[in-house]
C-alpha cells in the first residue's frame, strides 16, 4: 500500500513538471513540436490511471467521471487542443489524490478505534505467565494486566484493583475504579493498579469487536439521500454523454462538447452524502454513540416525540435513601442502628440502607444480638441491651406501637413514590428512613436540552406504580407518564405516540425493553456496553449511562444532515454555475476542471468540520450546565 501511494505522488510531480515545462514553453515559442512532445508526455503520464480505471469500471456497465475524462482527453488530442489535454488530465489527478487524502481525514476517528484494538495478551497458564494474540485467549483464561496496557478481553475481575481509562468503549473521559467482581472490557486502558481478568468474551465476541463491526458495517448502511444521489448518477451521466453528443450535432462545436463532457460530471455531488455521513458516524463511535447506519444518522434528528423507561434509564436503577427523619435522636443515631439491625439482611432496602451507613458514617463494628425476620413486616434485633424494630407499619402496628404522630408524614413520603421504614424502640417511633430509585444526575438537564431541541413531547412509560412514575415525571418536568405497563403495553403506547406526534424515539437499558426498542421509529438503548440486547435491537447505543449523550447524539444528527445538505447545496450550485459558463463559452475545459475539482475538496472539507461537532457542543452544554 506504501509503495502505491509513493509511486502515485511521484506520476503526480513529474506530470506536473511536464506540465509546468510545456505551459511555458508554449508562453515562450508557441506550439512547437518541443512544446507539444511535453504536453503529450504529461497527458500520457497523468491519463495512463485514468484510462484504466475507465475500462475497469466500463466491465461492470458503470459509466463514470473516469469515462468521462477518458473521452474528452481523447477528443482533445484528436482535434490538437493537447493543452487542454495535459491540464484536465493533471487537475484530475492531483484533485484525486487530495480528494483521497482529505477524505482519510473524515474516517480518522474509526481509524482511532481500530489503533485501539489490543494487539498481545498476557495468560496465567499452567502457573506460567505466556504472551499471545488476543484472539488465541479462550474462555477462563487469567489474563493479567499491568499499568498502561490495554484489556485483551471482556471479564471479571478476579485480583487486584484499578482505575480504568474506558473512553475507548463508553466515550468517558473520566478513569473509573474496577475491583474484584466487577466487569472491565477489552480496548480499556489500566491508568494504575494491576488486574487479573478472568475472560468471559474473547476475540470477535469482545464488546470492543463488536463495536468496530457494527461502526463499519454502518458505513455501508446508506442514507436515503445518499441512495437517491447514486441512482440519480446512474442516470444523469448516460444523459450528460448524450447531451454532450446532441450539443455537438446542433452546433458543430467539439471543444464545447467536450467541454460539457467534463463540467457535468457529478462528482461533488455523488460524494456530498457520504462523506459527511461517514464523519458523523465517526464522531459518535468516538464519543461512546454508535449510531447504525446513515439513514439512522439521518432520523435521528427528525424525532418529534420520545419515551423514556424510568427504571435504569431516567433513574439509577437501585434503591437509594433519600432522607431521614429523626424523633427525639439525631439523624446519624437513627441511621446507625437501622444498619446495625440491617447487617445481615439481603433485601434491597437493607443494601440502600448499608451503602448510606458506609458513606456517612464509615465502617460500623457493631453488630445485632439477637435478630427475628419477620417475613413481610421486617426485623426484630437487639443492640445495646436493648430490643428494637425496623420495617413497615404491619410491623409496629403488630407490636401494639401507635404511629398516628408519624402518619401524615408517611403519607407525605409514599405520596412521593418513596418506601419509608420505620425504625423505633418496642415504645415508640425514633425515625423514618425514606428509600427511592433516585433520579440521574444529569437526567434533568437532558430533558432540559431535549427541549431545546425542538422535542415536542417527552414522557416516561414503566411497569411500576403510579405514585413513583409521577414523583420522577414531576421531578423531571416531563409531559406526562404511562404507569403500570407491561412490555406489551409499552409497544401499544408507542404506537399512539407515532400516530399522534409522528416520528418517534424509546430510550430503555436495552434489557428488559426489546419489544419497545424494536417497535419504536428509533430504538435507542442507554448504557449498551457489554449488553447483547442492546447491542443487537436498538438502533442507537449510548455506550455508557451518561444519559445526557442522547442530546449529543441528536445534536450530531442534526449537524450531519446540515453538513450533508449544504453539500447538495453546493455542488448543484458549482455545477449550474459551469454548465452556464459553457454554454456562454466563458468556461474552457482546464479551467472548467479546476473549479470541478476544487468543488469535491471543498465538500470534503466541509464534511470534514463534523469531527470537531463535540468539541463545540461540550462548550454549549457546560454553558447551559452552569445556567440551571
Amino acid at each position: 500500500m506504501k509503495k502505491l501511494k509513493i509511486a502515485k505522488g511521484q506520476r503526480i510531480l513529474i506530470s506536473g513538471i511536464l506540465t509546468a515545462v510545456s505551459f511555458i514553453l508554449n508562453e515562450i515559442i508557441g506550439y512547437e513540436p518541443i512544446t507539444i512532445i511535453f504536453m503529450l508526455a504529461s497527458t500520457i503520464l497523468a491519463g495512463t490511471p485514468i484510462f484504466k480505471k475507465a475500462v475497469g469500471a466500463l466491465r461492470y456497465r458503470i459509466v463514470g467521471i473516469d469515462a468521462l475524462v477518458t473521452i474528452a482527453v481523447a477528443g482533445a488530442v484528436f482535434i490538437g487542443e493537447y493543452w487542454e489535454a495535459a491540464a484536465v488530465t493533471f487537475l484530475f489527478m492531483l484533485g484525486d489524490y487530495l480528494e483521497a487524502r482529505t477524505i482519510e481525514k473524515t474516517r480518522s476517528s474509526i481509524r482511532a478505534l481500530l489503533d485501539l484494538a489490543p494487539d498481545r495478551a498476557r495468560v496465567r497458564r499452567d502457573g506460567v505467565e505466556v504472551e499471545i494474540s488476543p484472539e488465541e485467549a479462550v474462555k477462563g483464561d487469567a489474563v493479567v494486566v499491568k499499568p498502561g496496557e490495554r484489556i485483551p478481553v471482556d471479564g471479571t475481575v478476579i485480583e487486584g484493583s484499578a482505575y480504568i481509562n474506558q473512553s475507548a468503549i463508553t466515550g468517558e473521559s473520566i478513569p473509573v475504579s474496577r475491583s474484584i467482581d466487577e466487569t472491565v472490557f477489552s480496548g480499556t486502558i489500566i491508568e494504575s493498579g494491576y488486574l487479573i481478568i478472568r475472560a468471559d468474551r474473547v476475540g470477535d465476541d469482545t464488546t470492543f469487536a463488536r463495536i468496530l463491526h457494527m461502526v463499519e458495517e454502518a458505513q455501508d448502511k446508506k442514507a436515503r439521500t445518499q441512495k437517491f444521489l447514486e441512482k440519480f448518477s446512474q442516470y444523469y451521466t448516460p444523459a450528460i454523454i448524450l447531451m454532450s453528443v446532441l450539443l455537438y450535432i446542433i452546433t458543430k462545436d467539439l471543444v464545447l462538447a467536450l467541454t460539457l463532457l467534463v463540467i457535468a460530471c457529478p462528482g461533488a455531488l455523488v460524494i456530498s452524502a457520504p462523506v459527511s455521513i461517514v464523519a458523523g458516524i465517526g464522531n459518535g463511535a468516538k464519543h461512546g454513540v454508535l449510531v447504525k447506519g446513515g439513514e439512522i444518522m439521518e432520523k435521528l434528528g427528525t424525532v418529534k416525540a420520545l419515551a423514556f423507561d424510568k427504571t435504569g434509564t431516567l433513574t439509577v436503577g437501585k434503591p437509594s435513601v433519600k432522607q431521614i427523619k429523626a424523633y427525639n435522636i439525631s439523624e446519624d443515631e437513627v441511621l446507625r442502628l437501622a444498619a446495625i439491625g440491617e447487617s445481615y439482611s439481603e433485601h434491597p432496602l437493607a443494601r440502600a440502607i448499608l451503602a448510606e451507613a458506609a458513606e456517612k458514617l464509615g465502617v460500623i463494628t457493631e453488630t445485632a444480638g439477637k435478630t427475628e425476620i419477620i417475613t413481610g413486616q421486617g426485623i426484630l434485633f437487639k443492640t445495646g441491651g436493648k430490643s428494637y424494630l425496623i420495617g413497615s407499619r404491619k410491623l409496629f402496628e403488630a407490636n401494639g406501637i401507635n404511629i398516628e404522630r408519624q402518619e401524615e408524614y408517611l403519607k407525605s413520603e409514599e405520596e412521593k413514590g418513596q418506601t419509608a421504614v420505620l425504625l423505633g424502640d418496642m415504645e415508640k417511633v425514633l425515625g423514618i428512613i425514606s428509600i427511592a430509585d433516585i433520579v440521574r444526575k444529569d437526567a434533568k438537564k437532558l430533558i432540559l436540552s431535549l427541549r431545546s431541541k425542538g422535542i415536542h413531547k417527552i414522557v416516561m412509560l414503566t411497569g411500576d406504580n403510579k405514585r413513583a412514575a409521577r414523583a420522577i415525571s414531576d421531578e423531571l418536568g416531563l409531559d406526562g407518564f404511562y404507569a403500570e405497563l407491561l412490555p406489551e403495553d409499552k409497544v401499544r403506547v408507542l404506537g399512539e405516540l407515532q400516530n399522534k406526534y409522528g416520528r418517534t424515539g424509546m430510550v430503555g437499558d436495552g434489557v428488559n425493553d426489546a419489544p419497545a426498542l424494536a417497535s419504536a421509529d428509533l430504538g435507542i438503548a442507554i448504557g449498551g456496553a457489554g449488553t447483547d440486547v442492546a447491542m443487537e435491537t436498538a438502533d442507537v447505543v449510548l455506550m455508557s449511562s451518561e444519559v445526557k449523550k442522547l442530546s449529543y447524539a441528536i445534536g450530531l444528527s442534526r449537524a450531519t444532515v446540515r453538513n450533508m445538505k449544504q453539500n447538495i447545496y453546493f455542488a448543484l450550485f458549482v455545477a449550474a454555475l459551469l454548465l452556464a459558463g459553457v454554454l456562454i463559452k466563458t468556461v474552457n475545459l482546464s479551467f472548467g476542471m479546476l473549479i470541478h475539482e476544487a468543488s469535491v475538496l471543498l465538500v470534503i472539507i466541509n464534511a470534514v468540520r463534523l469531527l470537531g461537532y463535540g468539541k463545540r457542543e461540550n462548550e454549549v452544554l457546560n454553558v447551559s450546565i452552569k445556567g440551571i
